[in-house]
């Protein structure tokens, strides 16, 4: 598998986001902001987490107009693959790739530790490695991870689908982190092939590191 990893100004988990890739037996290529095109034959691209343009104005609000946008926006509407890690999840949301929107966590605190997710639907090429109901065990570092969506959008969510994760206990219950509704951690567009989601799975491939299940959900892009 082929994997193009974005590099804004300020992005600083592109290097994380390539080694867990190679990890796992894929090539990887890195691909700066002002690029107007993605690298032919790829089969992901991957917007990782960061503070792009410093977190101005709001989470991947500048971001979003960089030029190789334009490129991910035409690949994704093409049934491209999209992967948004945390900064890159706010990216594809101010992008329009994906509904709702990050705000402020509800505390106004960065949050940065290891915490469990609830697998929602694994019916799609993000998650199809793991199974509903499961918990998994990832960290999360962010300061603007409250998703927020309004009742019509996330009535469609739930019709469609697309709540892919939430933050839980050990038991898969649900439960407050950042104030997201419904504790989403993580959605997908309705074709299904537009990810995003705060937690970092690039962070969970090594026990010695905490966890290994960001295994599994980054192999299930090579199905």
């Amino acid at each position: 598998m082929k994997v193009a990893v974005l590099r804004f100004p300020g992005t600083n988990c592109e290097f994380d986001t390539q080694y867990a890739f190679e990890k796992l037996g894929h090539s990887t290529q890195l691909v700066w902001h002002e690029n107007e095109t993605l690298p032919t034959d790829i089969d992901l691209v991957v917007v990782p987490g960061g503070f792009s343009y410093g977190d101005y104005l709001r989470s991947g609000s500048i971001a979003r107009f960089s030029p190789v946008m334009k490129a991910v926006t035409t690949y994704a509407n093409a049934g491209g693959k999209v992967l948004g890690i945390c900064n890159g999840f706010q990216i594809l949301t101010e992008a329009g790739l994906l509904p709702g929107a990050l705000k402020r966590n509800n505390d106004l605190h960065f949050i940065s530790k290891h915490q469990n997710l609830c697998v929602i639907n694994s019916d799609n090429a993000f998650l199809n490695q793991c199974k509903n109901g499961e918990v998994l065990n990832i960290p999360i570092a962010h300061a603007d991870g409250n998703y927020y969506i309004d009742d019509a959008g996330f009535k469609k969510l739930e019709e469609n689908g697309q709540i892919l994760l939430r933050y839980s206990d050990s038991k898969g219950n649900p439960v407050v982190v950042n104030g997201s509704v419904t504790s989403i951690a993580g959605v997908c567009n309705e074709d299904k092939n537009v990810f995003g989601l705060m937690p970092h799975p690039e962070r969970a491939l090594e026990a010695i590191l905490g966890s290994e299940d960001g295994v599994r959900m980054l192999k299930g892009f090579e199905a």
